[in-house]
């Protein structure tokens, strides 16, 4: 079955193929559906199979690389289309695969009449092809090729409502600043090749090789150098301070987009890079350093924001941004496993949340329009109540929310809590370890608070919505709710699999699963790591119960002010109008970067435009075409077209050359 792996990516291209060459001509929403649903889903059987083959070999043996074809082979340079499948491999390919089938299930339903439902399809289709590339490929440069690919399917499906500006300067958004990633990205594969290649005539881009390399290594200085441009890279991909404020834009596209890309794949991209080369960060302290303090920032920060919007789609987009930050703070401090563990639960729960909240504006718009309003049908104020009309979208949003909140018993508690331990025990940056603690504490209780507020004021409490119109509100067909089913199960049992040795029921079978990607890595750290980071059981516990109770005050604010006392939002933003400004408007941070880079980088085009390419260049070119013509205009009174006058300019300049002769 291993040697089937270029079948995964092959299945989604075909369907691609066939939807963008032939979809306008097929027509039949049924089929173009079934065959974009059908290619991944044949991919995730074959991920599926390369799974349990997996399972059943020996933790060291479970590295299999598999060429396609040679590729790029220069002197020494060596590059090959090939694929790597490891455990780490195994578990994107799943995700992609498994949660990338329901999003496609769920679209047939979704995007029901919308005109260009074929290419809608052929771009998820290259997107998850382009996705499956990144994850698998064995060396850098077929991972850049995967990682170029999701940045331009993000753009044509933020951008799939093309009519709207709104929806094209979210995709232009998103392109460019995926760009400056992509640009730190290159700069580090460079680096890093270049010191390989020059100190150690190892001139290598290939995953496998530089880890059997990587003792070769230093601690910091050019390793450093190299981590924090492909940091960089992953700042614009997993949207991180800086290069975070595209994300929450990208809602400009359908919500299936919302779900797929910037929830459970794309946005994990970053992770998964850092991880794939956690024996190259591992040797790199301060970026260690920046990669879990950018991490912490990012959580506590979106997580602020997502307090007080009011658009459904908004606040999940900042709560993605917020737990790609949980996941950067794992990486940072040396707890890879936790990190990867969390973007396995993270797809399922917030992927359940995404595609939940396109149900409801499902409901919306379907209520909206035969009650004849033009509502937002995005707008929480609009709503409340919903819980009766929708009990299925209801109840997996509902347990979605208590996982992603960290409630014992489903998934996110595991993997979030995973985390906070790790950042408060792991020894690898000493006491600044306690203070990453408590940021990615309080950026708990925040997600606590945030997403309970969103329950409560779509699903709870009276119906806000015209009373002649809440009549048509209903529940979802099949297609829709049965991918929510799905996932809102695995987003209960989901972290089941990855069970702290303290609790004792299980093992912690994804630990075990993952332990042969990262033991080098580990390895590494252990030798740089600062002392102190043993700790005795009953902290563990303590700082496990602690974890809950900051949940549970979370959700007891919101169930206070949007439940109990719904007058206590106006009365806090009347309070604190400057405060609710300032966090409404995402504290005035794309206000900021217009101010720097993009008000003088179009003030700068203009000038170039205006100023030296019209007065320059177009006067340079004029000029020239001046003097000729000014040249033309003398010169053309000797071409008058008269015989008479042609011979008598031939005889005068016979009698000057004569006269020159005999004069000379």
């Amino acid at each position: 079955m291993l040697d089937n792996v270029w079948l995964i990516p092959l299945f989604p291209l075909i369907g691609f193929l066939i939807n963008g060459f032939f979809g306008k001509k097929i027509k039949n929403e049924a089929v173009i559906g079934g065959i974009g649903t059908l290619a991944i889903f044949a991919s995730f059987l074959v991920s599926c199979g390369i799974l349990l083959q997996m399972i059943g070999l020996p933790p060291e043996q479970r590295v299999f690389e598999k060429v396609l074809f040679p590729w790029i082979h220069s002197g020494a340079f060596k590059a090959d289309m090939a694929f790597l499948v490891d455990p780490l491999s195994c578990v994107m390919i799943m995700v992609v695969t498994g949660v990338g089938s329901l999003i496609h299930l769920y679209s047939i339903g979704y995007m029901h009449g919308e005109e260009g439902f074929y290419r809608f399809f052929a771009y998820l289709n290259l997107f998850c092809m382009s996705m499956l590339l990144l994850v698998l490929g064995n060396n850098m440069l077929v991972m850049f090729i995967g990682w170029e690919g999701v940045g331009l399917c993000s753009y044509l499906l933020i951008g799939y409502y093309f009519h709207k500006k709104s929806a094209g300067d979210a995709a232009k958004k998103a392109f460019v600043m995926n760009r400056v990633g992509d640009f730190g990205f290159l700069i580090g594969l460079f680096t890093l090749y270049w010191w390989l290649g020059s100190n150690h005539n190892i001139w290598t881009i290939n995953f496998t090789e530089i880890k059997a390399a990587s003792n070769l290594l230093p601690y910091g200085g050019v390793v450093t150098v190299a981590t924090l441009c492909f940091f960089v890279g992953a700042t614009g991909k997993s949207a991180q301070i800086p290069l975070f404020t595209w994300l929450p834009d990208a809602m400009e596209g359908p919500t299936p987009v919302s779900a797929l890309i910037h929830a459970a794949t794309m946005v994990t991209a970053g992770v998964y890079m850092i991880a794939r080369m956690s024996f190259v960060f591992i040797k790199a302290p301060e970026t260690m350093m920046i990669v879990a303090c950018v991490g912490a920032a990012t959580a506590i920060f979106a997580a602020t924001i997502g307090t007080a919007q009011n658009d459904i789609k908004r606040v999940l987009a900042y709560s993605t941004v917020s737990q790609l930050g949980f996941m950067f703070l794992a990486m940072g401090v040396g707890a890879f496993t936790a990190g990867i563990f969390h973007l396995m639960t993270h797809a399922f729960f917030k992927a359940c949340l995404f595609l939940g909240s396109g149900s409801v504006i499902h409901a919306m718009h379907y209520a909206l329009h035969k009650g004849h309003l033009h509502d937002d049908a995005q707008d929480m104020r609009n709503m409340g109540g919903l819980k009766k009309a929708m009990p299925i979208t209801f109840l997996t949003f509902f347990v979605s929310t208590i996982a992603i909140a960290g409630i014992p018993g489903f998934s996110g508690f595991f993997s979030k809590d995973e985390i906070l331990w790790q950042a408060f025990a792991n020894p690898f940056h000493g006491g600044l370890n306690i203070i990453l603690w408590g940021i990615g504490a309080v950026a708990a209780c925040f997600t606590a608070f945030y997403m309970f507020r969103l329950v409560f004021m779509t699903f709870f409490g009276e119906c806000r919505i015209n009373a002649k119109v809440k009549d048509h509100l209903h529940e979802s067909p099949l297609v829709i709710t049965i991918p929510l089913m799905v996932l809102g199960f695995l987003a209960v049992v989901g972290g089941y699999i990855g069970m702290p040795k303290l609790l004792g029921m299980l093992p912690n079978y994804f630990e075990h699963w993952l332990e042969p990607v990262f033991a080098l890595a580990n390895e590494y750290g252990a030798k740089y790591a600062h002392s102190g980071g043993h700790h005795n059981p009953a902290l563990e516990w303590g700082l496990m119960g602690l974890s809950v109770v900051i949940a549970l005050v979370g959700i007891s604010i919101a169930f206070t002010m949007y439940v109990k006392n719904t007058e206590l939002p106006g009365k806090f933003t009347a309070t604190f109008p400057a405060l609710h400004r300032a966090v409404y408007n995402k504290w005035y941070v794309d206000e900021l970067y217009d101010y720097l880079f993009v008000n003088p980088c179009k003030a700068f085009g203009q000038f170039l435009w205006k100023g030296f390419d019209v007065i320059v260049i177009d006067g340079a070119v004029n000029g020239v075409a001046g003097v000729v013509m000014a040249f033309s205009g003398v010169f053309r009174y000797i071409q008058s077209g008269l015989i008479h006058n042609y011979a008598w300019s031939m005889a005068f300049g016979v009698v000057v050359m004569l006269g020159y002769y005999v004069f000379k």
